[in-house]
């Protein structure tokens, strides 16, 4: 059972729940402002906060980490703003472009530029194959009371009381040059955990309950997620791990967690023990939400394509229900693709089929999901047929004591392929399953296209998300659908056993210890920003997409898999922009970026399309743009989507919309934090609006004054659809911190950092 309250909380003595409404009937009589910073967080937030305001936080974090689809970009965007040195500890990992068989020697020439740079700056650079990038935050950098900030939005640390953010690249680079992580005082929900979990649910089942229950109402977006409650010690710290990463999919800002004795015995085990602190809230602490978690209530679970939050119980779909809900699943993938994907012909005496498995990455590929994956399978056979599995450990000393506790020769035996830490299936870069396959993982993300398939040619495949145990015990049964739950037994997992020793003959740590007379090493498709204007006065949006979906992925706006070989090159990359969605689009923005470099070039943008003569004589028609000249107004594309940015942390999902002349987007509300913040660095204006577009693809929309309209609430900005007749709309920005309006109006991150060192 997952129980939403429906109002703030009281945590009494951190196990009981008291609803705000029934505080003062039972003798709560605490000031709810100081019950408040009676939580974790609070504690933890304010330890960062280098202003005095704990409602409006300056954050500074104590390390940082990137993996290679996105530090060369920070690098470079923190190079060109006036970095020396890495001022905290910033950990290069290389677990998503690990392989170098794509795009001749463009991966390797990237993991080359990032060992240079831990040379040059003081870094932390761990070599392909080592280890996924958030196994080794874990094991190496997380600690008790800590933040941590990551360019990947799968950083969370929680489990071992690290309160850890995803963000774009923006963010890291602001750290980098010792500014901060400027955000008003999030919302704290506490997650009660209570009981204990079932034999055979893993953490996987628990997060994806939790994610069916809060993601589609929004109940933790962009708040923290306060993990409390009995139910802690039933887990080890291992599984906390698997729960927590997930919370990602949430749409929250970052988590926490309680911490005990299992927490310090993790810690030390890994040569940490510093690293612990006990971390609980107050005996009176107030929450803005509350999630009560039965643990023992949680059956085992599935996502079915296309999100996380389309969650069922795996002993639930059976016999006309399953035909019922994999029917629904096609509509959808017809609805996004345009394709046909089938799913109900892999219904055989009214059970599922799938096709191909997958354990791994930061989620999947911990010691103790493997192990237990490895029980289920002994003696068993994966057979011959078309179902694989894969499994990948997370890191080299997960791997190697899976290799002295037999676990490896188990799995290998029962015809499981094992592979080296790499997070490439989990984002369409590995493992790609035949067209018209359904594949089952213990990964983090199941969106359209996550598998590496390609709509646009003909080829479709999808993914449903599970917990490593459902997946081993599926493949014992030939690929048949079976929750875990029906083969578990009294097996515990042996202790772990940490070994850094490949680690220590591997990772270069550089940290404090910058060389900054050392060049980097450049390869041919590492390419620096292109110059990027400031933002007019006035400024003419052409829409080149309008996007209606209820929620659009930046796996949509820009596609992950094998287009990432081109993100050290923005141009190159942004030739992918919404490729998968609106292939349209790319030639649209490059037609509108056309026009304003004609503009920017002293030249008449109507000279490469008349109709522009009629949209300047209407404008001229508005009150106040009487005397505008053509001169005076920017030109730019831009994107109207209902509620994109859900997914990644990837900067490119904005920048290539930059690069290509974007100036800003339109949409109802911002599925994310992160993308809204990677929206304002590089440069576009974050606009909203209520109700329903009363424009197309190809409308132009005026707006005046836009660098003043920055300087007010900006709540009500006149805007102007140009058409046949001028039709004025009202947009409005949600709250913007000063520094983001001074981003906004110098163009991006890279050119307010150049202006205020020059």
């Amino acid at each position: 059972m997952v129980k939403l309250y429906d109002s703030g909380v009281y945590l009494l003595n951190g196990q009981q729940i008291v609803p705000e409404k029934e505080a003062a009937a039972q003798g709560i009589n605490s000031d709810k402002a100081k019950a408040k910073e009676g939580t974790i967080a609070w504690s933890i937030l304010k330890a960062h906060n280098t202003s005095s305001d704990m409602e409006n936080l300056r954050v500074r974090f104590d390390s940082m980490a990137s993996h290679d689809i996105t530090y060369v970009g920070i690098i470079q965007t923190a190079k060109a703003s006036g970095m020396e040195s890495f001022p905290i500890p910033y950990v290069l990992t290389n677990c998503h472009n690990t392989l170098c068989a794509v795009g001749g020697t463009i991966n390797e020439d990237d993991h080359l530029f990032g060992l240079s740079a831990c040379k040059k700056y003081g870094g932390i650079f761990v070599p392909p194959h080592i280890a996924v990038i958030h196994q080794y935050m874990r094991e190496m950098m997380a600690g008790c009371g800590r933040m941590i900030l990551g360019s990947d939005s799968h950083t969370r640390y929680g489990a071992l009381g690290t309160m850890a953010v995803g963000e774009g690249g923006g963010e890291l680079v602001k750290q980098l040059l010792r500014d901060t992580y400027d955000i008003k005082y999030p919302g704290v929900i506490a997650i009660y955990l209570d009981k204990a979990p079932q034999k055979g649910v893993g953490p996987q089942d628990i997060a994806l309950a939790i994610i069916g229950a809060v993601f589609k109402n929004g109940y933790v977006k962009n708040k923290v997620m306060e993990f409390v409650g009995p139910g802690i010690a039933s887990m080890t710290t291992d599984y906390r791990n698997g729960v927590d990463v997930m919370t990602t999919e949430t749409t929250c800002l970052s988590s926490v967690w309680c911490t005990d004795e299992d927490t310090r015995d993790y810690l030390t085990q890994h040569g940490r023990a510093d690293a612990y602190q006990k971390l609980s809230p107050a005996d009176v602490a107030y929450y803005d939400g509350c999630v009560y978690v039965d643990l023992s209530t949680v059956r085992p679970m599935i996502a079915l394509p296309f999100h996380p939050s389309n969650v069922f119980e795996i002993e639930d779909l059976t016999g006309s229900k399953l035909a019922d809900v994999l029917a629904d699943v096609e509509k959808e993938a017809k609805r996004i693709s345009g394709r046909d994907y089938h799913l109900t012909d892999k219904i055989v005496d009214g059970r599922l089929t799938v096709q191909q498995g997958f354990i791994g990455g930061c989620s999947g590929g911990t010691y103790t999901n493997v192990m237990e994956a490895a029980h289920i399978l002994e003696g068993a056979s994966c057979g011959n047929g078309i179902f694989q599995l894969s499994v990948y450990p997370s890191s080299q000393p997960v791997f190697m004591d899976l290799v002295k506790k037999g676990a490896a020769s188990s799995l290998m035996a029962a015809g499981a392929i094992l592979r080296t830490a790499f997070c490439g299936p989990c984002f369409g870069a590995g493992d790609t399953p035949a067209n018209n396959c359904l594949s089952i993982r213990h990964a983090t993300r199941n969106f359209p296209n996550r598998e590496g398939s390609k709509p646009g040619n003909g080829q479709m495949a999808a993914v449903a998300l599970m917990d490593s145990r459902s997946i081993a015990a599926t493949a014992a049964n030939g690929g048949v659908l079976t929750a875990a739950t029906q083969v578990a037994d009294d097996y515990q997992v042996p202790a772990y056993e940490f070994d850094p020793t490949s680690y220590e003959k591997r990772i270069y740590n550089g940290f404090g210890k910058a060389a900054t007379d050392n060049e980097l090493i450049y390869g041919p498709n590492i390419k620096d920003w292109p110059v990027l204007e400031a933002l007019a006065d006035n400024i003419l949006l052409r829409v080149c997409s309008k996007i209606m979906d209820p929620v659009t992925t930046t796996d949509e706006l820009i596609p992950s898999g094998e287009t990432s070989s081109y993100r050290s090159n923005p141009l190159g990359l942004a030739e992918f922009t919404l490729s998968r969605r609106d292939p349209a689009y790319v030639g649209k923005a490059k037609d509108v970026d056309r026009l304003e470099r004609t503009r920017q070039n002293g030249d008449d943008p109507t000279a490469l399309l008349p109709e522009l003569q009629s949209v300047y004589d209407k404008i001229r028609t508005i009150p106040g743009s009487e005397k505008v000249s053509v001169s005076d107004i920017e030109i730019g594309s831009i994107i109207y989507a209902v509620k994109p940015g859900d997914g990644s942390a990837r900067e490119q999902a904005a920048s290539c919309q930059r690069v290509l002349g974007g100036l800003a987007n339109i949409v109802s509300e911002y599925a994310t934090k992160r993308y809204r913040s990677n929206v304002i660095n590089w440069g576009m204006v974050p606009f909203q609006m209520k109700g329903e577009p009363d424009f197309e693809v190809g409308s132009f929309i005026y707006v005046p004054n836009v660098r003043a309209a920055l300087d007010t609430d900006m709540q009500d900005i006149p805007a102007y659809v140009i058409g046949n007749t001028v039709q004025e709309i009202s947009l409005y920005i949600a709250d913007m911190t000063p520094d983001e309006k001074k981003i906004l109006k110098a163009g991006c991150l890279i050119n307010y950092n150049r202006d205020r060192h020059a």
